[in-house]
């Protein structure tokens, strides 16, 4: 089986894992629109009912046996235990999904021909800033069980690339955002929800905590380009390059909104990182530059929940 073609993505087989998802439904739309056959395993269905789907779980093996049948060029492995603070309270499931599932999938990979993966990591495989800004070369000292386990993914995709010849590319997101989170937890969904709803948001400790927001249609861009390109592997940080507190990005909301925000402080969370400014400058040297601001990149995401149905903004997730 060959890997996909330099520069293209049209005509090969590519695999989304968690394709049902906020980033996923995104990467599917990208590639397909490119040309590529997409199959997409999930727990659960796609929107799009023409899209080729496995349901199920793939720290099943008969599930990922299903999603590797017929042949399969690339992966995506965006399938993920996300919650930072979930995997604080349930450890073994992070573990399950973002060790157990990926290294069974690593190696099903192999056995079945496939050449390139490119995965979702985060930037909380490093832990606590020693430097200006995190980068590729930073030490890895997560805090939580979330950042442990995706380190751990990412140092059996170490293993496969330089060993046994599936190209991995890690790529380390900063907090995510764009259309299509209405069933989102992040701090850009739980603004937009709060405004829709007139609910109260709450801010974790004194709101001067700061991190780096991308566009997903950002990412999307970087995963195509780690395709399509055999110099992407390894880490490579994807993030704007450019830090805002928590009370920064509620002014943002409410200027692109036109509404204020009712908030109240609670406490820190356990094993939150204090700051997140990142280097992307090796994303940049590799063809990639992110096109959205987070100013720009609200104003498309407010003018979807600004039409949302409140009653499903308002339900329990």
């Amino acid at each position: 089986m060959s890997a996909p073609a330099s520069g293209e993505v049209g005509g090969n087989r590519i695999l989304v894992t968690g394709g049902s998802g906020f980033i996923g439904r995104h990467v599917v739309a990208e590639l397909a629109a490119a040309g590529a056959e997409i199959r997409v395993v999930d727990l659960v269905p796609h929107p799009d009912p023409a899209v080729d789907i496995v349901i199920g779980d793939l720290a099943e093996p008969e599930v990922i046996e299903e999603s590797l049948r017929g042949g399969v060029d690339a992966i995506v492995h965006l399938a993920a235990f996300t919650s930072v603070l979930r995997s604080i309270e349930h450890p073994e499931l992070a573990q399950r999904t973002n060790v157990t599932a990926t290294a069974a999938l690593l190696e099903a990979a192999r056995v079945a021909g496939v050449r390139m993966l490119v995965f979702t990591s985060t930037n909380a495989v490093v832990g606590p800033m020693e430097g200006p800004a995190i980068s590729e070369s930073s030490r890895l000292r997560p805090l939580t069980p979330y950042g442990a386990t995706k380190a751990a993914g990412e140092m059996l995709m170490s293993a496969y690339t330089e060993t046994l010849g599936l190209r991995c590319a890690r790529l380390r997101l900063t907090n995510a955002y764009g259309p299509g989170m209405q069933a989102k937890d992040s701090i850009v969904a739980r603004l937009m929800r709060a405004v829709r709803t007139g609910s109260t948001f709450e801010i974790y400790g004194d709101g001067k905590q700061v991190r780096d927001y991308v566009h997903v249609s950002d990412i999307v861009a970087a995963m195509r380009l780690a395709l399509d390109d055999d110099s992407w592997r390894g880490p490579t940080v994807i993030g704007s390059g450019t830090s805002l507190s928590v009370l920064e990005v509620i002014a943002a909301v409410e200027r692109v909104s036109g509404t204020k925000v009712s908030v109240r402080h609670g406490p820190a969370k356990p094993g939150e990182m204090p700051a997140v400014i990142v280097d992307n400058g090796r994303a940049r040297s590799a063809g990639w530059s992110p096109r959205y601001d987070l100013a720009g990149g609200l104003e498309g995401v407010w003018e979807e929940w600004s039409h949302a149905d409140l009653a499903v903004l308002a339900a329990p997730r």
